[in-house]
């Protein structure tokens, strides 16, 4: 993996902060880019769902109650 000096130099200044490794650091960073890339996928497949079918006038007017906060 090639990756910039500048940001390998940023990278050991945070891993330094945070008493961790380089390797331990760019696991986790790896880890949040995936969960992001599929929370990102399940939000535009949400989008394509409703963009095809959108809600409907009235369609959730029975849950109406359930909505309320209770004082």
């Amino acid at each position: 993996m090639t990756i910039d000096e500048r940001l390998v130099q940023r990278v050991d200044k945070a891993v330094r902060r945070l008493g961790t490794t380089r390797s331990a650091f760019t696991r986790d960073a790896l880890e949040q880019a995936l969960a992001r890339l599929a929370m990102l996928e399940k939000e535009e497949r949400h989008r394509r769902g409703y963009a095809k079918h959108p809600v409907k006038p009235g369609e959730f007017d029975g849950w109406t109650k359930e909505q309320a906060w209770p004082e």
